[in-house]
């Protein structure tokens, strides 16, 4: 299912559409520090 609040990383929905900004901001960190980290693993 594409997501169309423009808050998912992936393009799909990820449910991040109900979170508060500054949930959303801690998810966005979180995620993107996993990004990171699986592209220097690889």
């Amino acid at each position: 299912m594409s997501c169309t609040c423009g808050r998912s990383p992936t393009g799909k929905c990820v449910g991040w559409h109900k979170l508060s900004e500054e949930e959303y901001q801690e998810k966005k960190i979180v995620w993107e520090a996993k990004q990171k980290a699986k592209e220097n693993a690889a």
